[in-house]
């Protein structure tokens, strides 16, 4: 840091502000008092109504410092200062972002919010070339976004993590099964839910949260039964989300509940008849095995709209030769 300052700062007035930021970031080092004192005084160089692209970014790295010396409030208030001046600039170096989510995907995983970890996340590796992290980070990342997807109880929409190849670090490692579990989860498939369960032994987050990931599967399976049927057959019994779900019957309705709550599903629930009315399911991405039945819906529809146009040319040919006649 004397380096920089003795010979950075000699031509200082004249580079590029952001570019003087990352040389200082550069030389920064980790948690300690006068790490804090030179980002301190980084700051105040580009503290000026030109360089708020420069500014925000050594706030943002400062919030970084701040979270490894544990001073977690004063961290999220530079982040949130962060984020307000973010949305007054017209136009921003990927850099810039790509710490931004960075930063704040560690605060969150910090305060254990996996739905917040989940979306920073997944925006920092939008704002950055896969090939660019080292495996053992893309390992890490893809580990950590699975554990989220699966205790995050806002998150019943895994496609967006299912597609993105960063999920693929996991195959051939000692972590491949939650690659599969998430396949499971996604498609609501309890059968292999519960042959992987055997893995949670080794992981105590997963383990202590059992009776909520075994809603959640429930949950899912919910979803893809009615994902399944067509917008004309969203009449299910009880029993038939009971099968579906592999739960007894007397505990459907609390899990339709659940779902109505959560705004998976609209419909309503006919308490004499035992049966749920369903108007509209969560949208979600898709994988392929999905993608194939969205496919065959569409051509039953367009073979079903086939037919009807031939039906009513046959009928309106009949109806014109009587009235000739």
């Amino acid at each position: 840091m004397d380096m920089f300052n003795f010979f950075v700062g000699s031509f200082s007035q004249n580079i590029n502000k952001l570019k003087l930021v990352m040389l200082g970031l550069s030389v920064s080092g980790q948690c300690n008092v006068e790490s804090l004192e030179f980002l301190s005084s980084l700051l105040e160089k580009v503290n000026t109504p030109t360089t708020k692209d420069a500014y925000v970014y050594a706030s943002i790295e400062t919030a970084r410092v701040k979270m490894l010396c544990g001073d977690l409030d004063s961290s999220f208030e530079l982040l949130n200062k962060s984020s307000k001046i973010l949305d007054e600039l017209d136009s921003v170096d990927s850099i810039i972002y790509s710490s931004f989510y960075r930063v704040n995907a560690d605060y969150y995983k910090s305060k254990a919010d996996y739905g917040l970890f989940y979306r920073n996340s997944l925006l920092y590796l939008a704002y950055n070339d896969l090939s660019s992290l080292s495996i053992h980070e893309q390992q890490q990342r893809a580990y950590d976004l699975s554990i989220a997807a699966l205790l995050g109880d806002t998150i019943y929409n895994f496609g967006e993590l299912l597609l993105h190849p960063v999920l693929d670090a996991l195959s051939g490692t000692e972590h491949e099964w939650l690659r599969q579990l998430l396949f499971a989860f996604n498609s609501g498939n309890i059968l292999k839910f519960e042959s992987l369960m055997g893995h949670f032994l080794k992981q105590p987050l997963l383990q202590t949260s059992i009776p909520f990931l075994r809603q959640k599967i429930c949950l899912m399976a919910l979803i893809e039964a009615v994902f399944k049927r067509s917008p004309h057959d969203r009449i299910l019994k009880f029993s038939n989300i009971a099968d579906e779900t592999h739960l007894p019957e007397h505990e459907i309705e609390h899990l339709v509940m659940k779902a109505l709550s959560l705004n998976l599903i609209r419909g309503s629930i006919d308490q004499v008849d035992e049966v749920v009315r369903i108007t509209w399911v969560y949208p979600r991405v898709l994988d392929k095995t999905q993608i194939d039945i969205m496919k065959k819906r569409i051509e039953d529809w367009h073979k079903s709209t086939y037919q009807l146009e031939t039906f009513i040319t046959n009928v309106g040919s009949d109806i014109i030769e009587n009235e000739v006649l």
